[in-house]
């Protein structure tokens, strides 16, 4: 443990370095999570406002809360890694990681903590900018506050083991965008992020109840918003181990597969 503690350290500090010389890219991949919600943000509380102040029990107030809550809570569990499986693998990038004596998990975690690290400085900002801007408004108790940050801390894994080990399908896949493409559509729709589960079709709604998706972004952004009970919120928390634990199990055999029949196609 105190070597992986030590491995992380260092990782922190290179990729600190690295990320703030590429600032320009880093504004890019800003601007796109910010950008998103905001626009939703400013469609659902039109559309509220134009049908007399709500829509499908949520008020433009409402709307407001539930996507800033949204830009915080995709900030935080956001993950890019599954897009560049492939081009690791293919150009031979992937050879070096598997040399070093920590799993090659640990770069990207580290990697992705301290993109978060340094976009929370603008999203948080931005975030507390629209609550005031659209007057936002929530009703979540004390020990509401607690849960969500339970729940957010459930989807960070959740979320990344999910993408992690999709991404590892390019061990045996040399194009997987397609495969990507595709579940970045059902995680538009699935997870809330495109609207609030609430206004889609029951049908819809218990789809999304079974997939791992809205436990990665919705359920800690109802949370935030105070629209669940407790018994509802101990269920998600229990989902969402439920998730992780499997996820873990998939994710292991996977990489143990993956990298027995691994080989670079590019130098």
């Amino acid at each position: 443990m105190s070597r992986l503690l030590a491995v992380y350290r260092a990782k922190f500090r290179t990729e600190l370095a690295i990320q703030l010389a590429y600032r320009g890219a880093l504004a890019i991949w800003l601007i796109g999570i910010v950008l998103e919600p905001i626009v939703s943000l400013v469609v659902w509380t039109t559309v509220a406002n134009g049908q007399g102040g709500a829509v499908g029990g949520f008020t433009a107030g409402e709307f407001a809360a539930y996507f800033t809550s949204l830009l915080i809570v995709n900030q935080l569990t956001f993950t890019w890694h599954f897009w560049f499986f492939e081009w690791r693998i293919r150009e031979g990038f992937f050879s070096p990681l598997l040399l070093r004596p920590v799993h090659p998990i640990h770069n990207d975690v580290a990697e992705n903590l301290t993109f978060k690290l340094l976009t929370g400085t603008i999203v948080v900002p931005v975030a507390i900018f629209l609550v005031v801007a659209f007057g936002a408004t929530f009703q979540t108790q004390p020990w509401q506050i607690a849960a969500f940050v339970v729940a957010l801390g459930l989807a960070m894994p959740l979320r990344f083991l999910a993408e992690w080990t999709l991404g590892a399908a390019a061990f045996w896949i040399t194009r997987t965008g397609a495969i990507n493409q595709a579940y970045s559509v059902v995680m538009l729709f699935l997870s809330g992020f495109l609207a609030p589960l609430a206004l889609f079709p029951p049908a819809i709604q218990a789809v999304a109840a079974v997939l791992p998706f809205r436990w990665m972004v919705a359920f800690p952004v109802e949370v935030a918003l105070g629209r669940l009970a407790p018994d509802q919120v101990l269920a998600g928390f229990a989902a969402q181990l439920a998730w992780i634990a499997g996820l873990v199990l998939v994710m292991r055999v996977v990489w143990a597969a993956g990298t027995r029949r691994y080989s670079a196609v590019g130098a």
